[in-house]
């Protein structure tokens, strides 16, 4: 009997493992809903809202087959367990997972019990990241030969073996909360395919003009990425339906498709970037919780503010893109990659907060959370890295740059609906002050020198180079060039590109 172990990789297209699986005998299609993985503190219940609704779609699609998806809660060594004991001789499929920190444990206890147990677990690669990594020579090239090939078939026939299931448990039995969003993103393979279609045909056009702003990238985005996280679509097939569609364009377009296929060709190296990042976590799971550079340990953790913290948390700190953007966040679950990455810059930069702590705010407000991406680009814009261009967002420019007339602002701080549009992202200027707006938290300019000061005070230690070398042979992107460690590496933007979906 073969346990099909789904985790996030729940659909039935190009899924290798069930593929497999149901090839090679009668399969168990198993979840198991793990109540301490749910008390971890970067999951919430934005993120089992929509894992429940990809859970109902995968139990209907199986029960189209004559089967259906069998739900366990509980830990996954005593569910695996008393499967076998239950059916003397198993075989587990599932494909390898780069989570979190708990996850990376849990699988480690599988791993002991099916070594100590006899038990052949089969697992398989996702998304062209690699476990065991020993170089990243060749990874891009590998990344793009894994995704031109086909994608799996879903399986002609399964034979099921039926076992009881448990009920999906209630928020509130989870310790969660019900964490109802403004317009909340749907979940499953259905509303994965339709954002894919709309996306590649009527949406996506100006995605590589419009990504950046709040604004625009809510339309101009894919919106895949919950998706994409919890793998009711591959990335995989979503490489392909992007190729093709580029051909297309390319071969039939009967007037200048230029808008179109640089937005495509954009989209289609993020798909890369998403991959390229979770390797990072797969090959060194540790920068889930300590700096990626030992030169920035001490920087920021004995000083952080908690008044500060609380103030980013609830969008109040006098900065109003800042502020939008969190109550945005807060309010839909989503938020484009360039505001992703003015919140954190804003909150270790400008407030001086070790990034851990409004690592895991943010992760808990993301539904599309996916921790290789998110811990990486945490660490990216809050210069812990050393192999990056330290970069400090100017709140002010921005909120200039992708929101010119205020129209995100007003919509999102409504203390700021009449100010004069002139001062919109300066309402402390303004000769009417604004009721119920704090003042700055801190001021700009002052703190974003300061900043700067501090961590390129960290960069011109003489071990700071020697370490961030190991960094970048490690998990730093050369797109068809090979380093060792005797080469000398440049690390002047070495790594560059916007993750947005």
């Amino acid at each position: 009997m073969n346990i099909v172990w789904f985790k996030r990789d729940l659909r039935l297209e190009d899924n290798k493992i069930l593929l497999e699986a149901s090839h090679d005998g009668p399969i168990l299609p198993l979840y198991i809903i793990e109540k301490e993985l749910w008390l971890q503190p970067d999951l919430t219940g934005r993120h089992y809202n929509f894992l429940k609704q990809c859970l109902d779609e995968l139990d209907q699609s199986l029960r189209n087959y004559g089967g259906k998806l069998i739900i366990r809660v509980g830990d996954a060594v005593q569910i695996l367990a008393e499967l076998k004991d239950k059916h003397s001789s198993i075989k587990l499929y599932s494909h390898q997972e780069t989570w979190n920190g708990w996850t990376f444990s849990r699988d480690a206890q599988v791993r002991a019990w099916a070594r100590k147990t006899n038990v052949h677990w089969i697992e398989k690669a996702q998304h062209g990241v690699v476990r065991g990594l020993s170089s990243r020579n060749g990874w891009s090239a590998k990344w793009y030969s894994s995704m031109n090939k086909p994608a799996s078939q879903k399986p002609t026939h399964i034979e099921f073996v039926n076992e009881r299931a448990d009920l999906i448990p209630t928020n509130s039995e989870l310790k969660l909360d019900d964490d109802e969003l403004y317009q909340a993103p749907k979940g499953g393979r259905r509303e994965a395919k339709k954002l894919l279609n709309s996306f590649l045909n009527s949406r996506g056009e100006k995605y590589r003009s419009e990504m950046s702003s709040p604004l625009t990238a809510i339309d101009s985005c894919s919106r895949l990425s919950p998706h994409i996280a919890f793998g009711t679509i591959s990335i995989k097939e979503i490489y392909h339906s992007t190729t093709n569609r580029l051909q297309d364009l390319k071969d039939n377009s009967t007037h200048p498709a230029k808008d179109w296929i640089q937005s495509l060709k954009s989209f289609s190296s993020r798909l890369r970037w998403h991959c390229h990042f979770i390797q990072k976590l797969e090959s060194e799971p540790e920068i889930e919780f300590r700096n990626m550079n030992s030169c920035y340990d001490g920087l920021r953790e004995h000083c952080f503010n908690r008044i500060y913290f609380e103030a980013w948390k609830s969008g109040h700190t006098g900065y109003p893109m800042i502020d939008a953007c969190m109550r945005f966040l807060t309010a839909t679950g989503w938020l484009n990659f360039r505001m992703r990455a003015l919140l954190i810059s804003f909150s270790s930069q400008h407030l001086w907060l070790h990034w851990r702590e409004p690592s895991l705010h943010l992760a808990g407000l993301f539904t599309d959370y996916e921790p290789g991406i998110h811990y990486s680009q945490t660490q990216m814009q809050s210069g812990t890295t050393g192999i990056n261009t330290i970069r400090i967002y100017n709140p002010i420019k921005q909120g200039l740059d992708q929101d010119p007339t205020g129209t995100f602002v007003r919509q999102w701080v409504p203390e700021l609906e009449n100010i004069d549009p002139d001062f919109i992202h300066t309402p402390w200027l303004s000769p009417s002050k604004p009721k119920g707006y704090p003042p700055p938290i801190v001021d700009e300019k002052t703190s974003r020198q300061k900043a700067s000061k501090k961590l390129y005070a960290v960069k011109r230690k003489p071990e700071h180079k020697e370490i961030a070398t190991e960094v970048y042979i490690k998990h730093g992107s050369r797109k068809g060039k090979q380093t060792t460690k005797g080469t000398r590496i440049s690390l002047k933007n070495k790594l560059q590109g916007e993750l947005n979906f």
